[in-house]
């Protein structure tokens, strides 16, 4: 897969809208933090399906400090983990290889449109570039692989969920429900049972927990009227 994602400082294999930034500006509102963890959660799992991790990586995984809560997700982080300790960079590149890539194929194929038609470069993904145009990303020319890609999804919904403001939170449940909810679950629970998942069975249990309570706290805040409930602290617990 080529790793090349985008533009300097972001992994994407999209440019973000020339108005979000890290910074917010004068008059715009910042994340909050719920939506900033959520932003760092949709970001590790697009760097992890986008490339394997390098040594350093796994390094500030293995050391991360993480949860002791019993729920599902703080569990998930426990074991992404142990799991990133206990790998070496080789064995993980390899593993990336052989379920995304292979011969030919992958023993996973991470894309919307192969996961809901059976097909690549299906209406799945014509409807996420109109989508993605609507919301100001254009694709980068130097990537070949097609948006709908589970890695360049969580990237899109990264900075969906760092940017603020009015409406940003309406915007990503329109774009959750479209584009990630209809496939990415089944997807991360694929991986987890895949023959040659080690370190990328405890990534697919981190993808599908966060995924559910990720939708669950979006259907929160579409009922809530667009404001964060605190009953789910989403990218945590």
């Amino acid at each position: 897969m080529d790793n090349n994602w985008g533009k300097a400082g972001s992994d994407l294999m999209t440019e973000a809208p020339a108005t979000q930034d890290a910074t917010a500006a004068p008059g715009v509102a910042s994340p909050e933090p719920e939506d900033r963890l959520r932003a760092d959660t949709y970001r590790v799992l697009g760097r992890l399906l986008a490339a394997p991790p390098d040594a350093e990586t796994l390094d500030l995984f293995a050391e991360a400090p993480v949860s002791n809560e019993d729920s599902l997700l703080a569990v998930a982080w426990r074991m992404l983990a142990m799991s990133a300790e206990r790998a070496s960079p080789a064995d993980v590149a390899d593993e990336y290889q052989t379920l995304f890539i292979g011969l030919g194929r992958g023993e996973l194929v991470p894309f919307g449109s192969w996961y809901l038609t059976g097909f690549l470069m299906e209406q799945p993904l014509a409807r996420l570039r109109i989508d993605m145009q609507k919301l100001g990303f254009e694709r980068q020319e130097n990537v070949a692989e097609p948006e709908d890609h589970a890695g360049a999804l969580c990237e899109i919904m990264a900075l969906l969920a760092e940017e603020g403001g009015p409406g940003s939170l309406a915007a990503q449940a329109a774009f959750f429900e479209a584009h990630i909810g209809p496939w990415m679950p089944r997807f991360f629970r694929d991986l987890q049972e895949a023959p040659s998942a080690r370190f990328y069975r405890a990534v697919g249990q981190l993808g599908e927990q966060f995924i559910n309570t990720d939708q669950r706290y979006l259907e929160m805040v579409e009922r809530s009227g667009d404001s964060s409930p605190d009953s789910i602290r989403p990218g945590i617990s």
